[in-house]
Parts: structure tokens; C-alpha cells; sequence
């Protein structure tokens, strides 16, 4: 029941507002980049940030490593709270280099729940962060999930109010084929539909989805 509605959510999704086209960025290591850059801010501030980097002849492991703290600070600023950004990826740089010897490479091989529990040992990477750069950068079928994954599912009693993290996720990876790129669609389409239609507060006409049976009243908490 749950596997027909999920799949019935994306291809309304799908069929009203197409491919999403995601995850912007040239290189594993831009989208990994991105993906640390953008907690707490808009893509737009990101793509700056990136742009900065590029600029600089910087966006390479090996560069930004042997980058001063404040340099890296100073060129990530469009991204916001960019001194305690400027630290994570120079976390994720110092695991990489620690564990990897900073090849990218090298994670290839490491089976996904190996790498994300070592993903989730870098201080300041959380679950969507690693399960993004999991999903984006390295091809893995793992479902990530955000805020507006959760206000959307709770709304259209997919799950109840409360769930965590681990229990929002597990509802999609059980319930869909484990394919690469149906995680990257449909995560990309709820971030669209949360941030146009399932608002706070709802914008339900003309929602893509807003024939399925849904509820106001329930909230995520």
C-alpha cells in the first residue's frame, strides 16, 4: 500500500514538473563541496561561494587541505556562517587525507554503510549531508531526507508525526526499487514541492499532488 502510494506521489510529481537536474556541479568533489556549503543557506549563496573557489584555483582536495583556515573563510562567505563551514570542509578534508591518503578515489571501493558511518564521524556532517554526498557524488542508492521530506509524508499520512531521521529514510528505501537515479529525482522533486506548495503554510491549489488524501492538521514536529 505504502509502495503504490510513494509511486503514485512521484509520478504525479514527475509528470507535473519534470526532471530537476540534480546535483548541480562539474566534479565529485564540487558536489561534495556544495553539499557541505549548503546547510543553512540557499543554493544561490552557494554557487557563489563555489565561484569563489574556482576563481581562486582552488577546488581541488589537495588545495583547499593546504589552504589557510581564514583564506578558505574568506572565499566561502556568500555561503554564510562561513567560519564554521570554512572547518568542516576542512574536517572532511583532514578525514580524507587521514583515511584516503585525499584521493577520492579511494572511497569507491568502501562499501555505503561503511562510508557513511565514516562520513557521519566527521564533526559537523549530519545524515543529509552524508546521505547527499552519498547519493550525489558517489552514485549510491540512499534516500535523503529533509525537512521538507518529512512535512510532505506526515501531511499525506505516509508516516506519523515524530518519526526521526533513520525512519523517514527507511520509508522510501523500503518501499521504492533501490535505484540511484529515482532517489536523486524524487528527493529533488519534494525539495521543489516543499519549497512551492507544501509550505508552512500550504499552498494546496494547483499542488501536483493535492488530489491524494492529506491533512493540514497533522504537522511534523
Amino acid at each position: 500500500m505504502i509502495s503504490k502510494q510513494l509511486t503514485e506521489v512521484y509520478q504525479l510529481l514527475f509528470d507535473a514538473l519534470g526532471p530537476q537536474h540534480w546535483w548541480p556541479g562539474e566534479t565529485q568533489f564540487e558536489i561534495i563541496t556544495g553539499a557541505i556549503l549548503t546547510q543553512n543557506t540557499s543554493w544561490g549563496n552557494v554557487e557563489k561561494a563555489i565561484a569563489n573557489i574556482k576563481f581562486a584555483e582552488c577546488l581541488a582536495p589537495e588545495k583547499l587541505h593546504d589552504l589557510d583556515l581564514s583564506q578558505l573563510a574568506e572565499l566561502i562567505r556568500p555561503a554564510g556562517y562561513y567560519n564554521i563551514k570554512a572547518k568542516r570542509l576542512k574536517n572532511f578534508l583532514s578525514w580524507l587525507f587521514d583515511n584516503y591518503e585525499g584521493q577520492l578515489a579511494g572511497l569507491e571501493g568502501v562499501n555505503t554503510g561503511q562510508l557513511r558511518a565514516g562520513l557521519l564521524g566527521v564533526k559537523g556532517i549530519g545524515p543529509e549531508t552524508a546521505d547527499s554526498i552519498l547519493l550525489y557524488a558517489f552514485d549510491r542508492p540512499v534516500f535523503v531526507v529533509d525537512a521538507y521530506t518529512a512535512r510532505i509524508a506526515v501531511r499525506h499520512g505516509l508516516i506519523e508525526p515524530g518519526a526521526d531521521y533513520e525512519q523517514l529514510q527507511e520509508l522510501f528505501q523500503s518501499n521504492l526499487p533501490q535505484d540511484t537515479r529515482l532517489f536523486n529525482e524524487y528527493h529533488a522533486l519534494l525539495v521543489r514541492l516543499g519549497k512551492e506548495f507544501c509550505r508552512p503554510k500550504a499552498k494546496c491549489p494547483l499542488c501536483p499532488i493535492e488530489k491524494l488524501p492529506h491533512s493540514l492538521e497533522t504537522e511534523y514536529s
